[in-house]
């Protein structure tokens, strides 16, 4: 009788060993984690795969989409009612922390709310935009990881010298409207001189303005083109770069995927390691620490892209020395 009883408590047991982790999984709590971009639509190649990059690292950090994180995600598209709006909304359903791409849509959440947990990425400017006290100690509801230095900026005029050095003026396509298109623009002016090249400011927010400024700059000659970053960049760029191979102007961009289609020279951050450290915040953040208490950092990796496939169609050839530094030559 003390065996049967015995084997029935074991048995017992057993099976509500091999039923625990079940009933515990259907308990766990799902975390509501919200992203917002600026420039990017959805089905956009270089967007989907940040977001893939953002949810494989959260994954490792044992958060999985579908078990215990659901990820609500909105696509400005570059369009500043747009991303108001998604702004507002995300605020209205206070997830348990904020992913935001770019200073447009980072402005509208902090306008929306005080109180949701936000980790911002591509932000060029955080102090001088308002969005956090210093970059040591936030010290609001906002955190996150800076797109460059202004800096940066001077570099993207060497370069244009660099592979074109017949060029003798530039021009500047930025957003006036908020303080890193100002910013850019300042840094590249400041070192204009030093390189021989005369630089002037084109609108991003201005399709007629774009393309009238671009033609100009081809007919003056030996010009050549820089795109800065903002949320306008992404969905003006296809258009920047088609007018720019047209006629005939090297092309220096920020990001790795405007080189990968058809811009001459990228030089900036590697976006997609932003995603992989904003996940770490964001993880942080949902164990319970605070952004007012995450410092502000700056990117670690940069990367060089060159698009040998538009200087063959420009004309140009590369300097060896150039081609040593890439990081990645398209061909």
């Amino acid at each position: 009788m003390f065996d049967r009883r015995r084997r029935e408590v074991i048995t017992l047991l057993g099976r509500a060993a091999l039923a625990w982790p079940l009933t515990a999984r259907a308990q766990e709590r799902v975390r509501h984690v919200g992203m917002l971009t600026g420039g990017t639509v959805a089905g956009d190649a270089d967007a989907e795969a940040n977001k893939a990059v953002l949810l494989q690292t959260l994954q490792q950090l044992g958060w999985i989409e579908g078990r215990n994180l659901r990820l609500d995600v909105r696509w400005g598209g570059g369009n500043p009612e747009r991303i108001r709006q998604h702004a507002a909304d995300m605020a209205a359903l206070a997830p348990d922390v904020i992913l935001v791409t770019g200073a447009t849509p980072l402005a509208a959440l902090l306008q929306a709310t005080r109180t949701v947990p936000i980790v911002f990425v591509n932000i060029a400017d955080p102090v001088g935009g308002g969005f956090v006290r210093n970059l040591s100690r936030p010290g609001g509801n906002a955190t996150g990881f800076i797109q460059y230095e202004y800096s940066l900026s001077a570099k993207w005029l060497e370069l244009l010298k660099e592979i074109a050095p017949g060029v003798t003026r530039a021009l500047v396509f930025r957003d006036p409207a908020i303080t890193a298109g100002i910013g850019q623009f300042a840094v590249i002016q400041s070192v204009a001189s030093s390189v021989g090249i005369e630089v002037s400011p084109a609108n991003l927010q201005d399709v007629g303005e774009i393309e009238s400024s671009i033609a100009e700059t081809a007919r003056a000659g030996q010009g050549g083109v820089i795109l800065t970053g903002s949320a306008l960049t992404i969905p003006r760029s296809g258009l920047i770069t088609r007018l720019a191979i047209q006629h005939k102007l090297p092309l220096i961009c920020l990001r790795r995927y405007f080189a990968e289609n058809g811009c001459l020279i990228s030089y900036g951050p590697d976006i997609p390691d932003q995603y992989r450290r904003a996940a770490g915040y964001v993880d942080r953040i949902l164990k319970g620490e605070k952004p007012a208490d995450l410092p502000v950092q700056a990117p670690t990796k940069y990367e060089l892209v060159i698009n040998l496939k538009t200087a063959k169609a420009l004309g140009l050839d590369v300097p060896p020395t150039l081609l040593a530094r890439a990081d990645e030559v398209i061909e």
